[in-house]
């Protein structure tokens, strides 16, 4: 019997490198990515613990799954560093340059 390719085994990769490459984007693109790319790999693990002979591409899976983690967890902090920001500068205060030199001079 030939192995056929896991399901979504490359999309999984795929998507825990952009979970991790989009953690500077307020935390939000990259933490969509990486949930999405755990939920499919988990389902293809499953999919493979049922019947290993039958599938191939296991690898990618495991690695795309390590990375979404990694990135879930990149992304967490990224989105709760901005929250933080926002809440301890405001929101107006981050979008003036000047201003936030200001703030910054004086911490220094």
């Amino acid at each position: 019997m030939e192995q056929q390719k896991l399901p979504n085994a490359t999309l999984i990769l795929v998507f825990g490198i952009i979970s991790i490459v989009t953690c500077c984007c307020y935390g939000v693109i990259g933490l969509i990515f990486g949930v999405i790319a755990l939920v499919l790999a988990n389902k293809a693990m499953k999919l493979y613990a049922e019947n290993p002979e039958m599938y191939d591409g296991i690898q990618n899976v495991k690695t795309g799954r390590i990375l979404a983690i990694i990135g879930v967890i990149l992304n967490i902090l990224a989105l709760a560093y901005f929250i933080w920001a926002i809440s301890f500068f405001g929101w107006e205060t981050l979008q003036d340059p000047e201003r936030m030199q200001e703030i910054l001079e004086q911490y220094q």
